[in-house]
């Protein structure tokens, strides 16, 4: 018998995209656009506002658990237009009592001084976009932000009232050493935030790097790099529970869960997307126009493409997500978000337990260490 996909019981979360940043990073394969002028703020906030009035409808009775601002670089807004699409969603789709609303910050200093009107302005969650504290990196990086500037940032969001803010820090960068890379580490750890995003500098198709490759620590010192960062980060309290996600306990990033356990979630922005359930077992995506002038052009739809999910979609989809956890997954959400039974991959839930990459008991399944290391080509067994 197949499950009944309940979608009423799973989370929906809101995702706003701000496409525009100072500068477009060598390394970043992200929907952003370095301004060319000014920002058009007023109308671009506007049509974020008449894209979620016509969204409301995919909430479907439910409210809204987490949002994530994200770009782009949200930070450049006014906190003025930041508290108007807070409170705009709130009349359109309620919000949880205990909503986490993450927004996502430059360390530069134009930024800073906006912290406590972000505050003010709803926001309760702050992901500062560190990515290094060593300045020879962050130029090579081409960040338009120093160390210093890093640390003050941190400072200003604690004094803002921020009391849950997130580190974002990349490693294995351009001839990056292991001390420099835990040096790094170290100088976050100090900083005491109750999450940090620690991840591996990749060269993503599309972008300078990919282009113009600089030179990285090879595979003995990268996993070198990763090992010993792990082993610190344990030692300091922060418990792994994604690849590249570290928290101390009960702070990890509700919004990023979400997507990983395959819940719902709108997107409104230019280049946003969405994955939202039905009652039937259907579940489509709606990507957004992903050039801001296409998406503001009052004379067509935001939407640039809604897709039907298949039965092979669903599957691959929320084993992508979930197998990047760093713990035990019930069968039984599997069936709850996809609206399929177990017994329809249990045929290559075999070969990956064959290969070593997952374990499973009666009731859950999770990675093995193997699996961890080998993550794509444990992935790619749900083709």
């Amino acid at each position: 018998m197949t499950p009944k996909n309940q979608n009423n019981e799973i989370p929906l979360s809101l995702y706003i995209h701000t496409p525009w940043c100072e500068h477009k990073c060598p390394y970043c394969d992200f929907n952003s656009h370095a301004i060319k002028k000014s920002i058009p703020e007023e109308t671009y906030i506007n049509c974020l506002i008449e894209d979620l009035k016509l969204s409301q409808h995919l909430a479907q009775g439910r409210k809204i658990k987490s949002i994530f601002i994200g770009g782009g670089t949200p930070s450049m807004f006014s906190a003025e237009s930041i508290y108007k699409i807070l409170n705009s969603t709130n009349k359109f789709i309620q919000f949880e009592t205990n909503i986490e609303i993450t927004m996502e910050a430059n360390p530069g200093s134009s930024e800073q001084i906006k912290f406590k009107g972000f505050r003010d302005a709803g926001v309760n969650r702050l992901s500062i976009g560190v990515q290094s504290f060593n300045d020879t990196q962050l130029k090579k990086l081409q960040r338009v932000h120093s160390s210093s500037q890093a640390l003050k940032s941190i400072d200003m969001a604690i004094d803002s009232g921020f009391d849950n803010f997130n580190i974002d820090l990349m490693f294995a960068l351009p001839d990056q050493t292991l001390d420099q890379s835990i040096s790094d580490l170290q100088t976050a750890i100090k900083c005491n935030p109750n999450h940090i995003s620690w991840y591996q500098l990749t060269l993503e198709p599309n972008t300078v790097f990919h282009k113009f490759p600089p030179k990285l620590p090879n595979e003995e010192i990268t996993w070198k790099i990763q090992e010993s960062g792990h082993q610190l980060l344990k030692e300091n309290g922060y418990e792994q529970y994604e690849i590249s996600a570290f928290s101390k306990p009960g702070k990890q990033s509700a919004h990023n869960l979400n997507y990983w356990l395959f819940g719902d979630y709108i997107g409104i922005g230019a280049g946003a997307h969405g994955k939202i359930s039905f009652q039937n077992n259907e579940a489509t995506r709606h990507n957004k126009k992903l050039i801001p002038e296409s998406y503001m052009n009052p004379n067509s739809p935001f939407t640039a493409k809604e897709t039907k999910l298949s039965d092979k979609d669903k599957i691959f989809e929320f084993m992508l997500n979930v197998l990047r956890l760093h713990k035990k997954i019930p069968k039984s959400l599997f069936e709850t978000r996809t609206g399929l039974a177990w017994d329809s991959i249990s045929d290559k839930i075999d070969v990956a337990i064959a290969k070593e990459l997952i374990k499973e008991d009666k009731s859950h399944f999770w990675t093995t260490q193997q699996g961890k290391r080998f993550l794509n080509d444990l992935q790619g067994l749900f083709l």
